[in-house]
């Protein structure tokens, strides 16, 4: 089996390209293409990079991004494991701009959806009944075929061009200044904060495995990533307390500790700072949404 996500070139014989995957995890691969990329999570829980966000993925996730925007989505780190229980599932659809050709996407009748393919150039999440009504069309999809297979997937494009609940994910400011070349370095950076984030991390280690020195290391990172590394790693610490105050009910405590913080005081600091909310407030909305 392909493993997920990973640069798929399109048959010149096909508009598009529907793939059920099933692998031991995600492809952990940092990479970028460009076709267009409707991806949804129908199992496994990890951290997704996006442009320049981070954000913990879990069952259900969908996601819209356009050609060229660098993404990567990581498997917690117990699916690299070899456990038999756990395994990821997705549906992904590659597709060019012009797969209808490229004088029927200037009709009139298509300006919702050359909105949505501008949109789709920053990256956006698919929330609520949305969410739900693509996760299900999507897995239609892979049983059909010849025109019926093409008409869904317009169907499922109106629906995403016409949806109310969405979230932007990459910044207004971000742009890809990555080469192909590039990706390898970054590749490793990924792999090893993944590993070691709840260590503490520092520039120079890091700089080391980027094969650059500290100082240009930290050049390099913020202009590739739109952020700092140490903002880098506090939002995969942020994103993995998230998780464990949301799916193990853990004390706050235990969540910034486990999270790699040094103190409760800091963690409480930047967890406002990235999040909006306190984590008591973080915990407690959640846990009365469940109730209700």
């Amino acid at each position: 089996m392909k493993s997920a996500l990973q640069k798929t070139p399109i048959p010149a014989n096909q508009a598009f390209v529907v793939r059920y995957l099933k692998d031991p995890h995600f492809d952990p691969n940092w990479h970028f293409h460009p076709e267009y990329q409707i991806f949804v999570v129908l199992r496994g829980t990890g951290t997704r990079f996006i442009g320049d966000q981070v954000k913990p993925f879990k069952e259900g996730d969908i996601v819209f991004t356009g050609p060229n925007l660098p993404h990567l989505w990581r498997s917690d780190h117990e699916y690299f494991e070899g456990k038999e229980e756990l395994w990821t599932e997705g549906i992904v659809i590659y597709f060019q701009e012009d797969f209808l050709g490229k004088a029927f996407l200037q009709k009139e009748e298509m300006f919702k959806i050359k909105q949505l393919f501008l949109m789709a150039r920053r990256g956006f999440e698919v929330t609520g009944s949305t969410a739900l009504k693509v996760k299900k069309m999507m897995r239609e999809l892979l049983n059909l075929e010849g025109f019926e297979r093409v008409l869904l997937f317009l169907q499922i494009l109106n629906v995403l061009a016409n949806a109310q609940t969405f979230n932007i994910i990459s910044s207004l400011g971000y742009t890809n200044t990555l080469r192909e070349e590039d990706t390898e370095r970054m590749n490793k950076v990924h792999a090893y904060v993944m590993r070691h984030f709840r260590d503490k991390i520092s520039l120079e280690e890091v700089a080391m495995i980027a094969n650059m020195a500290p100082t240009s290391f930290s050049r390099y990172f913020k202009v590739h990533a739109n952020k700092t590394f140490s903002d880098f790693v506090t939002e995969i610490r942020i994103g993995y307390a998230c998780k464990l105050l949301i799916e193990n009910n853990v004390t706050i405590s235990e969540a910034c500790y486990e999270s790699g913080f040094q103190t409760l005081s800091n963690f409480n600091r930047l967890f406002k700072a990235f999040t909006k909310k306190t984590p008591k407030a973080y915990k407690s909305e959640f846990s009365e949404a469940v109730f209700i």
